[in-house]
C-alpha cells in the first residue's frame, strides 16, 4: 500500500547528529595511518577476515600470487612458534620433479632445503592468517585487503 501525499510514515527523522557522530573522524583516522606508516606507501591495508582486526599498515602485494601479502611490521598478531606451515601439495609435485632432474649431489638435506614457516593467527580471534619465515617476514594469505 503506497503513502498518500501528506501522510506520515510514523519513523521522525532526527535533524541533529548523534552523541557519536563526529564529522572529522576520517581526517583523523588518515592522519593517524599516515603517521603509523611513517611515509611509506602500502599496497594494502590487511584485516583479519573473521573480526576485520587490522593486522597490517604497510605491506606489499605479492607479484606472481595477488591475493598475497608481505610485511615485516605487523600489529594484533600472534605467532605459534609450535606450529608449522608444510607446503601445499602443488609445490610438492613441482619440487619432487625438479628433484628427479637434479643430481644427488645438489640435493640439500630436507632441513635446510626448505625454509621454516610457523603459522600466525589473528590475536584477537586466533584464525590463521598467515605464517612468518625464518627472516621475520610476514606472509598473509588469509587477510582481507583494503586499497588506499
Amino acid at each position: 500500500m503506497a503513502m498518500e501525499e501528506g501522510e506520515s510514515s510514523g519513523i521522525e527523522e532526527d535533524a541533529t547528529p548523534g552523541e557519536l557522530y563526529d564529522p572529522l573522524i576520517d581526517d583523523h583516522d588518515e592522519k593517524w595511518a599516515t603517521a603509523q606508516r611513517q611515509g611509506r606507501k602500502s599496497d594494502a591495508i590487511l584485516s583479519c577476515p573473521a573480526c576485520f582486526t587490522t593486522l597490517c599498515l604497510d605491506c606489499q602485494r605479492h607479484e606472481i600470487y595477488v591475493t598475497q601479502y608481505r610485511a615485516m611490521f605487523v600489529r594484533n598478531c600472534r605467532v605459534c612458534e609450535d606450529e608449522f606451515v608444510e607446503e601445499s601439495r602443488g609445490d610438492r609435485r613441482k619440487s619432487q620433479r625438479k628433484r628427479k632432474r637434479e643430481p644427488l649431489s645438489s640435493i640439500a638435506t630436507p632441513a635446510a632445503a626448505a625454509p621454516t614457516l610457523r603459522r600466525v593467527r589473528c590475536a584477537v580471534c586466533s584464525v590463521e592468517v598467515g605464517a612468518i619465515d625464518s627472516d621475520e617476514v610476514y606472509h598473509f594469505f588469509n587477510a582481507l585487503p583494503s586499497y588506499s
